[in-house]
């Protein structure tokens, strides 16, 4: 199996990838700004070479808010009637999914090596 190797960032896409998790809060032309991009860099410029290292990010952003989303679950359970709890249980069970953290749904099926016939019903000996 061959690796990527990756390439090191350059000092300004550090700070980008820094800004867009943080103060821009996910704000892609903010988080350039704030990293000193030129305003008239084109999107696909910046997030090409980062696109692995923003999925990266993102899904270690909501890693990182699993236990925040659990504690609000817990705080709906102690104050089931507090505005908003309905929301906040939503919202923290969509972060708890993409986290891995909740009930997953699997199917299994098990193939026996056997023909399976499926009959009609039968009739009574009075209908024949």
């Amino acid at each position: 199996m061959t690796e990527k190797k990756k390439k090191p960032h350059t000092e300004m896409q550090s700070a980008f990838l820094d800004a867009l998790m943080s103060e821009a809060k996910g704000d892609i032309r903010k988080a350039m700004v704030i990293a000193g991009y030129a305003k008239n860099t084109k999107f696909k410029d910046v997030l090409g070479p980062l696109q692995e290292d923003i999925i990266d990010l993102a899904s270690k952003t909501l890693a990182f808010n699993a236990p925040k989303a659990v504690f609000g679950m817990l705080d709906v359970l102690d104050d089931p009637t507090a505005m908003g709890a309905r929301n906040q249980i939503a919202a923290a069970a969509q972060v708890l999914d993409r986290t891995g953290l909740v009930k997953k749904e699997q199917v299994e099926v098990k193939n026996t090596g056997q023909a399976m016939f499926i009959l009609p019903p039968k009739q009574g000996e009075d209908e024949v």
